[in-house]
């Protein structure tokens, strides 16, 4: 039973820690290659050109002696961890900080995280259950490429995370308007209000159909086959898809009410002009009759 017992715990004191964070809109990642390598962090060059929007870093500080620790920081704002120990960690966060454009709130960023196992072993590399199994035979430029593509889809993750809150926040500051037009009641919301919500909404679709790789695999899988059902696979587990729909029909939703809210306040706004205007032409009838009598 002992001897069992050994056998069960084994794979799970091999296991390592891949995290995965989205602490802004974008990251100035030349100005944070030459910060990071300038506090004795290594850069790894040996990625192929057309995955330029990456920067690779290599730490001795790892978590666990099975695997190097490294960090994967994308242009669009997300970094990736693996194996790197926590201390390092928020070291590597604090740099990251000045490099930032249009950063999240701090407590968002943590609680929308991704965390995954992973370990090194025999076989092909794989996701299994939620935990990625990578190799062990591999040279240092395969592992580099693979974990990159479970990297890529973790950055997709939390950055669709955040736009979930976001978005989540968005329509807990409308979801009265329905019951106040329902009612009959005053809407408290003037039409910059409005047309500000409409640009949040636009911002928010433009960020998720347009600006990011959510609807489509991205063009540096095309002729990798192995590298595309790794990045696949994670974002399968990851429900990218179903969560991007399930967004997509928020959006439409909030975008059918703001147009509501907007033709309500154009009528109150047109009504207004007309009233304003029998106003005028009483007055001038008021003058020419008071002319014509005095």
């Amino acid at each position: 039973m002992c001897c069992l017992q050994v056998e069960c715990q084994a794979p799970t004191m091999n296991l390592m820690q891949c995290t995965a964070f989205a602490t802004a809109d974008e990251y100035h990642l030349g100005n944070l290659c030459h910060d990071l390598t300038s506090h004795g962090y290594v850069e790894i060059t040996s990625l192929p050109r057309d995955a330029a929007n990456v920067l690779v870093i290599v730490t001795e500080k790892s978590a666990k002696d099975d695997d190097a620790g490294m960090i994967f920081f994308f242009r669009e704002g997300a970094v990736v961890f693996w194996n790197v120990e926590e201390k390092t960690m928020k070291n590597i966060m604090r740099v990251l900080e000045h490099h930032e454009i249009q950063p999240y709130e701090v407590a968002l960023v943590h609680w929308e995280n991704e965390e995954m196992n992973y370990r090194k072993g025999e076989g092909q590399s794989k996701l299994h259950k939620g935990e990625i199994l990578l190799n062990s035979e591999l040279d240092i430029d395969e592992v580099v490429l693979q974990k990159f593509a479970f990297s890529n889809a973790l950055c997709l993750s939390v950055k669709l995370a955040i736009w979930e809150s976001l978005l989540d926040n968005f329509v807990e500051s409308i979801q009265s308007i329905p019951e106040i037009l329902k009612s009959r009641r005053k809407v408290k919301l003037s039409h910059a209000d409005v047309m500000q919500k409409i640009g949040e909404l636009f911002a928010l679709r433009h960020h998720i159909n347009l600006s990011s790789d959510l609807l489509i695999t991205p063009d540096f899988y095309w002729d990798r086959e192995k590298l595309e059902e790794l990045y696949d696979k994670t974002c399968q587990f990851l429900n990218i898809n179903r969560r991007v729909k399930v967004m997509n029909e928020k959006l439409q939703h909030c975008m059918e009410l703001t147009d509501l809210m907007r033709n309500h306040l154009n009528e109150k706004h047109a009504l207004r002009l007309e009233w304003m205007i029998v106003i005028l032409i009483t007055i001038e009838v008021m003058f020419e009759l008071a002319r014509v009598i005095f």
